[in-house]
């Protein structure tokens, strides 16, 4: 039998904690299992393009995952799509899950681990800009690894900053620019194409997550500011093909660290109190195994989802 999960079911058995130490114990082990993830994207004639990663594998996980994204920067929500969950026995679909909330929770929560490794440890102000869903979830995701500070959130669709900032107790500004003069630490979470800050709306000792440079096209940090700072990534390869580093006009070739050598201590983060640092995910297929095996196994105990045979 295969298990759907909605977005509902998966709300009411994803935890926080729980996806974090996943998350984390991922970064660690993922690269053990020999078999390196696929991230494959393409444009449509359609306003859109789609994705798909494959296959999400985790050591000691029996079980695999394929996503298929439908991304739609117009429509309303943005991403659509479904997650495979596959018995690594015999092939078996498991499960099928709303791949937008899947995303959400890894993106927002693998963001939420960057940030605490990177941030400045006296930032008291955070700044968000773009209030979807993965600045939502980073937000959560923080505030079980760090004291949450003051916020300040902008976002083009003024109502939305304005409900985001009353349901975390922050306050709205007018500009990417004035949540960077604010704000020590800043989250980026947009569908920009343009870079919304430049170095020299920046200062020294700030750190920036920028979760809008997913795919080629897309920029929220510009070059001299990237060229600059300390620069993390999930994936080397990834930031230069299709990530951060994919951008014209950087001088950089290659980021300085991956997120795994930081978590590991193969290479130190922040060293100075003056240090810029900036965590520019691209995302990778094993995060989405992460969370999708733990859905997957908390649904099956609590017999959360509809069941069906696809074979019937």
């Amino acid at each position: 039998m295969t298990r759907l999960l909605t977005r509902s079911a998966l709300d009411s058995v994803l935890e926080p904690t729980a996806c974090l130490n996943a998350l984390r114990d991922g970064f660690r082990t993922a690269g053990a299992v020999g078999v390196p993830g696929q991230r494959v994207r393409t444009d449509l004639p359609f306003p859109g393009t789609a994705t798909a990663l494959i296959p999400g594998l985790l050591p000691g996980v029996d079980a695999y995952t394929v996503k298929v994204n439908a991304k739609f920067p117009g429509a309303r929500p943005a991403l659509r799509g479904v997650i495979c969950l596959h018995s690594g026995a015999d092939g078996e679909l498991l499960a099928l899950l709303d791949s937008a909330t899947v995303t959400a929770w890894r993106t927002g929560l693998a963001a939420a681990l960057g940030t605490a490794l990177l941030a400045p440890a006296d930032g008291d102000v955070l700044g968000v800009i773009g209030a979807g869903a993965q600045a939502e979830l980073t937000l959560r995701g923080l505030a079980s690894e760090r004291r949450p500070g003051r916020l300040v959130v902008h976002d083009t669709d003024s109502a939305r900053a304005a409900a985001f900032a009353a349901r975390h107790g922050g306050r709205v500004l007018d500009s990417a620019r004035a949540v960077a003069e604010a704000a020590d630490t800043v989250l980026l979470a947009t569908w920009s194409r343009a870079p919304l800050l430049a170095l020299a709306d920046t200062r020294a000792g700030q750190h920036f997550t920028s979760l809008g440079t997913d795919e080629p096209g897309k920029r929220e940090l510009a070059p001299d500011l990237l060229d600059t700072a300390l620069l993390v990534v999930d994936d080397t390869e990834l930031a230069v093909r299709t990530g951060v580093l994919a951008a014209t006009g950087i001088a950089r070739i290659a980021a300085d660290a991956t997120l795994t050598e930081v978590l590991r201590g193969a290479h130190p983060g922040r060293t100075s109190t003056r240090q810029r640092t900036v965590y520019a995910p691209v995302g990778l297929p094993w995060q989405d195994l992460a969370l999708t095996w733990l859905a997957w196994r908390e649904a099956e105990r609590r017999g959360v989802g509809a069941t069906l045979d696809l074979l019937d």
